[in-house]
């Protein structure tokens, strides 16, 4: 049976109409309060944001969550799973089923298989520069007696769903991809590898950014990126772009 799950949550400012709904999975050694620093920006937009804890402990109970708080008509749409790490291969899988309730899917530093020798670190230090340059997130991180140290350096899935690479095969809602060009943990040129065998997925890829790629330096842009994504999914503007450089030539 499978344990319940506790979920951090931020809401949309008082007064302000909900636009919509995130769920978000954490990697490996994190839980929900990890992801404050993003929680409160994307719910200052107008976005509830529900995070549950780290799907590579308990994934069927993670599932089970993701999966209740999707189906939820009380929480306003569009509906969008969001995952880091193990999360985001959880997410995916989730996506696969088919899941009522869930309009897109979001990938944060998707794992692209095993990588033992590159991604053990020798400790702490070793961990966090392969998690983030942000000194704020390093901070957190070092501070939190609820994060797990040395977690990166298990199996980036259950051993029941374990593979070489991740599939993104039977997802049918729109997908972004947020990657750091300089992950060594999972790194960026397998991933492009994996978003190619998903007609119509994005990716984008973050200069100077590793591998927890929303708590990273470029947080914000990350953020950002998620904003642009989830007001294309409100107009359902497919991949044209809300905001166009002219060409002034």
């Amino acid at each position: 049976m499978s344990s319940a799950q506790p979920v951090h949550s931020w809401d949309e400012p008082a007064g302000i109409a909900p636009r919509g709904t995130l769920v978000l999975l954490p990697g490996r050694g994190e839980h929900g309060g990890v992801y404050e620093r993003f929680g409160r920006r994307i719910s200052a937009d107008g976005y509830r944001v529900r995070a549950l804890g780290d799907a590579s402990s308990d994934p069927e109970a993670v599932t089970e969550a993701a999966t209740k708080l999707l189906r939820d008509e009380t929480h306003p749409g569009p509906r969008v799973l969001v995952g880091s790490d193990t999360g985001a291969s959880q997410a995916a899988r989730i996506a696969a089923l088919g899941t009522p309730g869930l309009d897109a899917l979001i990938l944060a530093g998707l794992p692209t298989g095993p990588h033992p020798a590159e991604a053990a670190a020798s400790g702490w230090e070793d961990e966090l520069e392969r998690r983030t340059a942000c000194p704020t997130h390093r901070g957190r991180l070092t501070a939190d007696a609820a994060f797990r140290r040395g977690a990166l350096s298990g199996p980036s899935a259950p051993e029941s769903q374990a593979l070489e690479s991740p599939v993104l095969d039977g997802i049918s809602v729109p997908v972004l991809g947020l990657h750091g060009a300089e992950d060594t943990v999972s790194p960026l040129g397998e991933v492009r590898r994996v978003f190619r065998g998903l007609p119509g997925a994005e990716l984008v890829s973050l200069a100077g950014t590793r591998h927890d790629v929303l708590n990273d330096v470029t947080h914000r842009t990350a953020a950002a990126t998620v904003v642009l994504f989830l007001e294309r999914l409100r107009i359902d503007s497919g991949p044209a772009p809300i905001a166009v450089t002219e060409d002034l030539v």
